[in-house]
């Protein structure tokens, strides 16, 4: 006897529904957005879209990238819940100023914990942080500790590729982004309103 789409679809129906009951806390959730695809800062600014919508007061902070000529910049700095620092001096390849760079994170995470203390900010976005451990501008034990110790309420996404373990560890949700195929790799060069 073969078991019907509705039967399979009750089974699921069930189990999912006792998963959704089963998730009763109420609380922030720390993610990490992380990987060599293409996205990891596009998925976060989703969800600022998103948290705006719902009312949410949001402040994107981002490390490494200095441009100060992006959609999603432009977009958001017209919404007025949104608080938006450009922290970085651009990619380190292209600054090879390793003092620089590391005051530049400093600087921007500064500005950061400033948010991270906030309850009235609802959504944080460490754009591209990650950098700052690979190359230790940033205390990756202390940037957790203050990660961990925010507004019950506030959520927090981390962006950039080679999150350290002790960060994932540290995060409710992590979605590691592959890179099958990009664009760039073809000799097509970065085009407004879909990379910047």
């Amino acid at each position: 006897m073969s078991v019907t789409h509705e039967q399979r679809m009750q089974k699921k129906k069930s189990v999912i529904d006792e998963k959704i009951a089963a998730a009763q806390e109420e609380r922030g959730v720390l993610l990490v957005n992380t990987g060599n695809g293409k996205g990891k800062s596009s998925a976060a600014f989703g969800v600022v879209a998103r948290a705006l919508g719902h009312g949410l007061k949001v402040a994107v902070v981002q490390f490494v990238k200095g441009r100060s000529d992006t959609g999603e910049e432009a977009f958001f700095r017209q919404q007025p819940n949104v608080h938006w620092h450009v922290g970085g001096e651009g990619f380190t390849w292209e600054t090879q100023d390793k003092e620089r760079d590391a005051r530049a994170a400093q600087a921007a995470w500064e500005v950061a914990c400033t948010y991270l203390s906030n309850p009235e900010i609802g959504l944080v976005v460490l754009d591209e942080m990650t950098y700052a451990f690979k190359y230790g501008w940033l205390d990756l034990e202390a940037v957790i500790a203050k990660l961990l110790s925010r507004p019950l309420m506030q959520h927090v996404i981390v962006t950039g590729r080679g999150a350290p373990e002790a960060l994932r560890e540290a995060a409710d949700t992590v979605s590691e982004i592959g890179n099958e195929k990009h664009a760039f790799s073809a000799g097509v060069k970065a085009m407004p309103g879909l990379d910047w």
